[in-house]
């Protein structure tokens, strides 16, 4: 049945959705709010002032600026025994904006906590909305498990919205691990054509570490990935360059691949410092993200709530790539990050024709199922006393 229909249902199922068709229409006003101003990581001010203040309106306890992120906040209500963590993202991409979906991320997740709020009593639940910064590049919420802020959390979940070719089940499913780094060669600088011999050329250092990267990605698996962009590579052409900056990344699906990879990246860099005489500095400029790894208990219940609201919730879809710091929580807390098919998009994420079509209605129906979806499979999670004993050990065992 649809969100309509379910409304006319009796018990936790009609009043998540009779919550969701009273507060649809703020939600779909403030993920369109969100879309209009994209601000990218650690600078989403207005996004989560919009967020908390619609959730305080409706009697959220709010806290803002948590684990010393201004950016970053909480919203909670209810006071029972079992502690869900539902997390909100909002920042967006360089020049495309909302070209993931953050702002339907958003909304689903406000959509959720709404529906929740009006049977959290009955179901023992204590509902946190997380705002999580800087998704995108920053690793918010690496930050925010490393400050204690999904301590006391029993479950965590989100939806992330993608084109139509996609399905809706997170079963077989996961995320690459990703790390980011700068590379800076130090070279020494002289003039272009009166005495080149006397410099030491660290874009020539850049140039071979590229060289060698390239070549490198004939011996990697298929799945790995390795990425870089020069982000300073000399000022004149008449000067030999001094310095050159490298900007980095890696990805595998597992731990133990993306360290192999990044052994042997690093390699590449380390052979455009020996072969130029330039000396070599490679930092990390955020925290690893860490492959997702989805709950079973919570994903059978996800594909429940799916077919509730009339969708099929057969096993797959889901993209063979991408990075999310979804997965570090997932490593603490029972956890899933579902993908939702948006079913008239066919445009990739992280293009300009994805943003402009998270903003259109199609869009926004998709992203208050997609919250009734999350709202479902925790009533139904919480209402199950073997289930939560289930959570409450792979917690344990994740923790331990």
């Amino acid at each position: 049945m649809d969100r309509a229909q379910l409304t006319q249902e009796t018990g936790v199922a009609g009043a998540i959705a009779r919550a969701v068709a009273a507060h649809g229409p703020a939600v779909v006003d403030l993920a369109r709010e969100i879309h209009a101003l994209p601000e990218l990581a650690f600078t989403e001010h207005r996004a989560a002032a919009a967020i908390t203040d619609l959730l305080a309106r409706e009697g959220f306890a709010v806290e803002l600026g948590v684990a010393d992120l201004p950016t970053a906040f909480t919203a909670t209500v209810g006071d029972g025994p079992l502690t869900v963590a539902i997390c909100a993202e909002y920042d967006a991409l360089p020049t495309v904006g909302h070209a993931c979906g953050h702002n339907l991320i958003a909304g689903a997740a406000v959509t959720a906590a709404l529906a929740l709020q009006p049977v959290a009593a009955e179901l023992g639940l204590r509902v946190v909305v997380v705002g999580t910064p800087a998704e995108e590049h920053g690793g918010g919420k690496v930050l925010l498990l490393e400050r204690g802020v999904f301590d006391d959390v029993d479950l965590a979940l989100m939806v992330h919205a993608l084109p139509a070719d996609h399905g809706h089940n997170p079963q077989g499913t996961t995320s690459q691990a990703v790390g980011r780094y700068r590379a800076t060669f130090t070279g020494r600088g002289a003039h272009a054509a009166a005495a080149p011999h006397r410099g030491i050329n660290a874009a020539d250092a850049a140039v071979v570490a590229q060289v060698a990267v390239g070549l490198l990605r004939q011996q990697i698996p298929g799945d790995h990935r390795v990425a870089a962009v020069v982000a300073h590579g000399g000022d004149a052409t008449n000067i030999i360059p001094e310095t050159a900056i490298v900007d980095f990344e890696c990805r595998a699906f597992t731990m133990t691949e993306f360290t192999d990879l990044l052994t042997r990246v690093r390699r590449c860099f380390e052979a455009g410092a020996l072969a130029t005489g330039a000396s070599l500095r490679i930092e990390p400029t955020e925290p690893v993200y860490e492959p997702l790894e989805h709950d079973d208990v919570l994903c059978r219940h996800w594909a429940g709530a799916l077919e509730t609201l009339g969708y099929d919730a057969a096993p797959g879809g889901g993209p063979r790539g991408g990075s999310t710091d979804m997965g570090n929580v997932s490593r603490v807390v029972p956890a899933i990050h579902p993908w939702v098919s948006l079913p008239h998009v066919e445009a990739p994420i992280h293009t300009a024709d994805f943003a402009r079509a998270a903003d259109e209605p199609p869009a926004y129906e998709t992203m208050l199922d997609a919250g009734t979806a999350m709202a479902l499979t925790v009533a139904t999670v919480a209402a199950d006393e073997s289930e939560v004993a289930a959570l409450r050990a792979r917690k344990a065992a994740l923790r331990a």
